[in-house]
């Protein structure tokens, strides 16, 4: 079959500018949470020995120095009771934020920076020239907005935000039991708490931990924002004075230490390759050229008039979490499109468009992920948010699986983007101009999935952390790949290999996770 450059790019580029309008609106919008119905909870255990896991960056949890707090005797921290002792009567108000801030806050700011990424999900428009002006980090409140917060983009701004978690909290516990000072309300029976008691010690305080680290990373992620995160951390570690669970020295010590911890990998992000990922006009020839010579077949090009430059061309070149050399998952070459296995695979989403059933444009759509949404990542998030919660998991367990799960996801994306534009394989809109997705025309190569390479990694993951949710995770992974030839967006072999290959990814997360103590 020969490459036939589709005669609709003219409609999809003005389709996409009028989509953009509100788009646009939905930037300027205040942020809505959907996870309201967290309930605060018991947890299942403390993990008393979590200070001994092996983080991510840092060398153990002892690296950063937190020093002790006053004793519980002291006439410092006695007047520190005193003072919470006046906040324990709490209006309605103010349980309600204490409610939604809950016994596990960082499933809390799973969302929050979830809604981020959606907000900030924006493919910019064409200027009055008819180029695609970029975003620039330099000056992020101007349009384009900083950042485009495509799906690569939101793997990795969760990658950082899960690992430094993960680490902090880490560190969290080890001087939690280092110094074992008890809660407030354990200390004073007329501080009232409306949360479910424990018995974790509470300095440094794994809220403040929680809040300084998102506000250090998604800060620097989307700049725009810093004053909205500042006022939520705020909120926040307020809800813990009110609560009676911590007192204000328990939150200094956890800021301090969260913003210390945040820092080492914020000083990662600046070295990890992400800077080049856009390229140039000359880095884009040289790798549709070199993909040309390599497959001698018709290569992807952006179906949008004026032509949309590629979406992170050198994506593939960022730093990963869990492989030396992300080339080492780079799948076999894919068929020829004059090939009977391509035709085969063509002549299938043919037939599925033309007999597409309801339940199969449901999927399509629940899983579109496109812009406006939080993507692939986002939704893989949202999912494991709720296994989190069925689970009742501390603080610290919850950031190992959010730690493990976006690793996978970030890696995953550099391992598929890594491939697309190896192989710059075409869309099937661009071999069929008679073809028609449902779904729009992502603007970069077929080949691998993205959705199917996310879903493989993050089932994965899922499936080790959560081995009854084992199923039900590759069960969605599958049907987060079929949507893709649903929607007429991938082939099967588009599908199949990506599934695959994220599977390879995510076990390289798992054995990462079975060498930190924690198993």
């Amino acid at each position: 079959m020969k490459l036939k450059h589709t005669n609709t790019a003219g409609f999809v580029g003005k389709m996409m500018a009028l989509l953009f309008i509100p788009l646009l609106w939905s930037c300027e919008k205040e942020l809505t949470n959907t996870q309201n119905d967290i309930t605060p909870y018991a947890y299942q255990k403390l993990d008393e020995t979590g200070g001994t896991w092996r983080p991510i960056l840092l060398q153990n949890g002892s690296e950063i120095a937190v020093p002790a707090p006053d004793s519980v005797s002291s006439a410092a921290y006695q007047a520190e009771l005193r003072s919470l002792e006046t906040l324990s009567n709490t209006t309605e108000a103010q349980k309600a934020t204490i409610n939604y801030w809950g016994s596990n806050a960082l499933v809390r700011w799973n969302e929050i920076a979830r809604e981020l990424c959606a907000k900030y999900n924006l493919p910019p428009a064409e200027d009055s020239s008819g180029k695609y002006p970029f975003p620039n980090a330099a000056n992020p409140s101007v349009y384009p907005y900083f950042p485009f917060a495509n799906p690569p983009y939101v793997s990795r701004a969760l990658a950082y935000w899960g690992t430094a978690q993960f680490d902090a909290l880490i560190s969290a516990w080890h001087y939690k039991y280092a110094y074992n000072r008890p809660a407030p309300y354990k200390t004073n029976a007329n501080i009232k708490t409306v949360l479910p008691q424990n018995n974790l010690p509470s300095y440094p305080s794994e809220d403040a931990v929680i809040a300084a680290v998102s506000v250090e990373i998604l800060g620097a992620m989307f700049p725009v924002e810093k004053e909205y995160l500042k006022a939520k951390a705020a909120e926040h570690t307020q809800s813990r004075l009110l609560a009676g669970a911590n007192t204000q020295s328990d939150l200094d010590a956890g800021t301090a230490l969260g913003k210390a911890v945040a820092a080492k990998f914020i000083a990662r992000t600046k070295t990890d390759g992400m800077k080049n990922a856009v390229g140039n006009q000359a880095k884009w020839d040289s790798i549709a050229y070199s993909a040309k010579e390599r497959s001698n077949d018709g290569i992807w090009l952006s179906v949008e008039w004026p032509r949309r430059p590629p979406m992170l061309p050198l994506f593939g070149k960022v730093k990963p979490w869990c492989f030396t050399d992300i080339r080492t998952t780079r799948p076999a070459a894919p068929p020829a499109i004059n090939s009977p296995e391509f035709g085969k695979n063509m002549q299938e989403l043919e037939d599925i468009a033309k007999n597409l059933s309801s339940e199969q444009r449901r999927i399509a759509n629940f899983w579109a992920d496109g812009a406006g949404t939080y993507t692939p990542p986002g939704h893989w998030n949202r999912a494991a948010s709720g296994y989190i919660v069925d689970a009742k998991e501390n603080p610290l367990r919850t950031a190992r699986s959010f730690a493990y799960l976006n690793m996978s996801l970030m890696d995953a994306a550099i391992s598929c983007w890594e491939t697309k534009y190896y192989y710059c394989y075409p869309r099937p809109v661009q071999v069929n101009r008679n073809f028609k997705s449902i779904l729009g025309t992502p603007n970069f190569p077929s080949y691998t999935s993205g959705h199917s390479t996310f879903s493989g990694a993050a089932a994965a993951v899922l499936g080790h952390l959560y081995p009854s949710k084992a199923t039900d995770a590759d069960a969605m992974a599958k049907q987060a790949s079929d949507s893709r030839m649903y929607g007429g967006i991938h082939y099967r072999f588009d599908c199949e290999v990506g599934l695959q290959v994220g599977k390879t990814v995510g076990d390289a997360s798992n054995a990462v996770a079975r060498l930190d103590g924690a198993e």
